[in-house]
């Protein structure tokens, strides 16, 4: 934790800000849903035409999927738009996002989460390529690259936990208990650093997170642990940390190392990696923490949480 002075060095990524949710009454998203044609006309030219007929809370929504990679109606919803009525909500959701994808700005995944009563809330989408061609006529991406993510189910999952991490706390955010400063998925979340032996080697979190809690800011790396890796390979990640911090590059830069934030997806898999840290010397176990992914936003907030942490 490191007092607020400014840094001019820290990289402070508003990317994710929804600014002013959607609201039931909200007429910005009724302009006309009709497909754009494909008949010559080249991307670039697509984009532009698309550009004219989307509201800013569009382009955020694209921004979110082009920050984030995959997300689902249900957290699109509760990061831009409220309503004191959960299905009037949930109806505005299903509008501005069926009017997306006619749109072809964003992809709806085949996959549903949250079994077959989820509706459309439970839908997956991703960015598409015209949608992320908007964004470079904004300046706010690269030019298109893969942007449709039908992988395999448990690295969607993952992506997923990343996105509730992120909707939790601009949701804390949003209530006051905190300022969202920065969060950076992959791979604007990655360093890269010279090892002990001299090569240089890659560090990639899967999220970093910089929390403005009262007169101090909290840095964090962030890992969200879906069961999926052996633990000799959580100890060789860890390990990475470890070398990362010796080299001091994030201590110069910033002042402080981020905290590392192992979450896991359960209370077995929390025993587990908790396991993993006590392995280390009480000097290297201090950068480390271990909590319940679904605390995720209350852990790195400081906040009280249910379930268990280190």
């Amino acid at each position: 934790m490191t007092d607020r002075t400014p840094d001019p060095a820290a990289r402070l990524s508003h990317r994710l800000a929804p600014g002013r949710p959607l609201t039931s009454d909200d007429g910005a998203d009724r302009s006309p849903t009709v497909p754009l044609s494909r008949s010559g006309n080249p991307r670039p030219a697509r984009a532009r035409t698309l550009h004219t007929r989307l509201s800013e809370r569009d382009r955020a929504i694209l921004r979110s999927l082009a920050e984030l990679r995959l997300m689902t109606g249900r957290q699109l919803q509760r990061l831009y738009v409220t309503s004191s009525n959960p299905v009037t909500a949930a109806r505005r959701t299903r509008a501005v996002l069926r009017r997306l994808t006619e749109l072809q700005a964003v992809v709806r995944l085949d996959r549903r989460v949250g079994g077959i009563q989820a509706g459309s809330d439970g839908h997956v989408y991703g960015l598409s390529g015209l949608g992320q061609a908007v964004l470079v006529l904004d300046g706010q991406a690269a030019a298109p690259g893969r942007t449709v993510w039908e992988t395999k189910p448990t690295f969607q999952d993952h992506l997923l936990a990343v996105s509730e991490l992120a909707v939790g706390l601009h949701e804390l955010a949003r209530g006051g208990s905190i300022e969202l400063l920065a969060f950076d998925a992959e791979p604007g979340a990655w360093r890269f650093f010279t090892g002990p032996t001299g090569a240089r080697l890659p560090l990639k979190p899967d999220a970093f997170v910089a929390l403005g809690i009262g007169e101090f800011e909290q840095r964090a790396f962030v890992e969200l642990d879906c069961g999926t890796e052996s633990l000799p390979t959580i100890e060789r990640k860890c390990r990475r940390y470890l070398d990362y911090w010796h080299s001091g590059l994030e201590q110069r830069s910033h002042g402080v190392f981020p905290r590392v934030w192992w979450l896991a997806s359960s209370q077995r898999r929390y025993e587990r990696l908790a396991s993993v840290i006590t392995g280390f010397n009480s000097a290297e176990q201090a950068i480390f923490s271990v909590g319940l992914a679904v605390d995720g936003p209350q852990l790195l907030a400081g906040l009280p949480a249910g379930g268990g942490r280190s």
